[in-house]
């Protein structure tokens, strides 16, 4: 009896030893120490606000001014503007002098551009006069030369009035003859400065010299 009892000891220890060798031991959960935050409230940025600068043409009011602006906030630009009325009646002198030619005068200046674009006004710096005649000959000095005293005749004769801008102007003078032409430019002031007694032929050669 003694004898069974110990192998059945046996048996029990070997049992319980092999049950404690296969399982694990459960995990412990870590202890997680939450982390100390600060009191104090950290510090919101305030909002950028940008204010717009008002454009030369809105004052902040939001007014549109009615005066021309001041000339230091222009960019100037080269620039051209008809002259209907002095057109038409400088085109009437010269074709009474040839029916079918063709005249036309134009202010030349400077426009004054905002720096959004927008045109501020335009500033007159002369009168220019174009006028296009029918010759039989273009190597015909003198007949061109005539051509040169009667269109400046009818110019010079144009009321001060009439005339924009404060320094003279400029003319372009085209003759046509059989396809071919031929140009003369010069200003006013270049055929008042020249000197009596010149014939006609003299007077064209002296207009070659561009100025």
């Amino acid at each position: 009896m003694p004898r069974i009892f110990r192998v059945f000891l046996f048996w029990i220890l070997i049992l319980c030893a092999c049950e404690t060798s296969v399982s694990s031991p459960q995990p412990i959960p870590p202890i997680v120490t939450p982390l100390a935050f600060p009191t104090t409230a950290i510090p919101v940025p305030e909002p950028i606000v940008t204010r717009s600068t008002p454009r030369i043409d809105q004052p902040p009011d939001g007014n549109i001014p009615t005066t021309q602006p001041n000339p230091q906030d222009c960019g100037y630009q080269w620039a051209n503007q008809d002259l209907p009325e002095l057109s038409s009646s400088f085109q009437t002198s010269i074709q009474a002098l040839q029916p079918e030619a063709l005249a036309n005068a134009y202010a030349f200046g400077e426009n004054c551009i905002r720096s959004d674009g927008s045109l501020a006004g335009f500033g007159a710096m002369e009168t220019d006069f174009n006028v296009t005649l029918h010759v039989s000959d273009l190597t015909n000095e003198s007949d061109l030369g005539e051509w040169i005293v009667k269109v400046m005749q009818v110019i010079e004769n144009i009321p001060p009035e009439q005339i924009a801008g404060p320094q003279p102007g400029r003319v372009s003078l085209i003759f046509q003859s059989n396809g071919d032409q031929k140009m003369v430019n010069f200003s006013v002031n270049q055929y008042q400065a020249l000197g009596p007694g010149l014939s006609d032929s003299e007077i064209y050669q002296a207009l070659q010299i561009p100025q």
